[in-house]
C-alpha cells in the first residue's frame, strides 16, 4: 500500500481507505448499498488491514448510526492499527437540534460517534456539510475545544464549496483554531467538477482530498453498458435519484475508453477508473467500498501499478466536459491561461 500525508497535516493515510456505508444497511438508501453484519465486516476489515488499507470512513447518517456500531465492533481488538475517519452534520431527526454544526450539536455528535465506535478518539472528524445557520467562529472554537480534550485528532469537511472552506480556513488561521486538512469530495472520471475550484484550493491551502464514489456512484463498475438495460443487481435502480447526476453520453464515452484500456493493462474497468483517480493532483485517499471480498479484492487491485501518459491523456478527453463561469476561459482563451498554466498531473486552469 502507498501512503500518503492528509494534506498539510503530519497524518499519513492509505491511498486507498475502505467506506463503511455498506456496514449495517437500514433505510431507503443504505439497505440497497449493503446489509453488512458484524462477523462480515470483521473479515473484510481483515483483508483491509492485511493489505495495509488502514483508514475506515463512516458518518453518523450511514444506517442512522449503525454503520459505526458495526465498523467499531469489526475493529474491537485492533483499534490501535486503524484510522476512523466519521462525519456528522447532516440530519439525525426532525427535532431542531439534530441537525447542523452549532455547538450543541457538534459535542452531541461526537459523544454520540464515540459511544457508537467504542473507542475514545477519533482520528479524523469531518463536517458532512456546511451549516448556514451556524456562525463559522463557533463550529472552530468547538472543534478546537473537542480536539484539546483528546477526542478528536485532525479535522475537515465534506461537500463544502470553495467560499465555505476558504472561509472557515481564513477563520482558523485568525483565531488559532485547527486547520482542515481534508475535504471529503466528489470526484470520479464523470464527476470532474472538484477540479474547477476546490483542487486549486485544496492544493493551494493544503487541503488533502479524500475521494467518495470513485466509481460515479456505482456507474463505471464494468456493469453499465450503451445500449444495454441497467444488470438486474445494480442499486443503480434505487439509488440513482440520491447521487450525482451523469449525462448519457458522457458516461458511455468514458466507460468506452475504459474498456480500451482495461484491454491494453488487463486490468478490469474499476481498477482502470480507480487508478485515474490515484494520481490526481491533492488527492489523498479514495474510499472504496465493498459488498463482499471479491468486490474489496478487485477495488485493491488499482494499487501497484500506473496507467501510461498516453492511457492518462485518453481517459482525459473521453471525461472532459465544458467548465461553468468563471471557469472556461482559463482553459479556452490564451490570455487567461498563461496567468494560471497547468499543474502537476496534467489539470489545467
Amino acid at each position: 500500500m502507498e501512503y500518503r500525508q492528509l494534506g498539510a497535516s503530519g497524518l499519513k493515510v492509505p491511498a486507498l481507505s475502505f467506506g463503511a456505508g455498506t456496514f449495517a444497511g437500514k433505510g431507503e438508501l443504505f439497505s440497497a448499498w449493503g446489509d453488512t453484519d458484524v462477523a462480515q465486516a470483521r473479515r473484510l476489515v481483515d483483508i483491509c488491514l492485511d493489505a495495509g488499507v488502514t483508514m475506515f470512513d463512516t458518518a453518523d447518517v450511514y444506517s442512522d448510526g449503525a454503520s459505526e456500531e458495526v465498523l467499531g465492533q469489526a475493529l474491537k481488538g485492533r483499534r490501535d492499527r486503524a484510522l476512523i475517519s466519521t462525519k456528522a452534520g447532516l440530519p439525525m431527526g426532525d427535532g431542531p437540534g439534530d441537525a447542523g454544526t452549532s455547538r450543541h450539536r457538534l459535542i452531541k455528535a461526537v459523544d454520540d460517534a464515540l459511544r457508537r465506535l467504542g473507542t475514545g478518539h477519533i482520528d479524523l472528524f469531518q463536517l458532512h456539510a456546511f451549516d448556514a445557520a451556524t456562525p463559522v467562529e463557533e463550529v472552530l472554537s468547538t472543534l478546537d475545544d473537542l480536539v484539546r480534550a483528546g477526542k478528536l485528532r485532525y479535522v475537515g469537511v465534506s461537500n463544502f464549496s470553495g467560499w465555505q472552506l476558504m472561509k472557515s480556513l481564513a477563520t482558523a488561521e485568525r483565531y488559532g483554531y485547527p486547520r482542515y486538512v481534508a475535504h471529503q469530495v466528489y470526484y470520479s472520471l464523470v464527476g470532474r467538477d472538484y477540479e474547477w475550484e476546490l483542487m486549486p484550493l485544496g492544493r493551494d491551502q493544503g487541503v488533502g482530498a479524500v475521494v467518495w464514489s470513485p466509481l460515479g456512484w456505482g456507474r463505471l463498475t464494468g456493469r453499465v453498458r450503451r445500449g444495454q438495460p441497467l444488470p438486474e443487481g445494480s442499486r443503480l435502480h434505487r439509488t440513482a435519484a440520491f447521487g450525482p447526476p451523469v449525462a448519457d453520453g458522457l458516461l458511455y464515452a468514458v466507460v468506452d475508453a475504459l474498456d480500451e484500456i482495461a484491454a491494453e493493462t488487463g486490468r478490469s474497468v474499476p481498477q482502470v477508473a480507480l487508478n485515474w483517480l490515484l494520481r490526481r493532483p491533492t488527492v489523498s485517499s479514495v474510499i472504496v467500498g465493498a459488498r463482499d471480498e471479491s468486490q474489496l479484492q478487485e477495488n485493491l487491485g488499482a494499487i501497484g501499478w500506473e496507467l501510461t501518459p498516453d492511457q492518462v491523456a485518453r481517459l482525459d478527453a473521453a471525461s472532459a466536459t465544458t467548465a461553468a463561469y468563471p471557469y472556461f476561459p482559463y482553459r479556452r482563451q490564451e490570455g487567461f491561461a498563461r496567468l494560471n498554466p497547468p499543474i502537476a498531473g496534467g489539470v489545467e486552469f
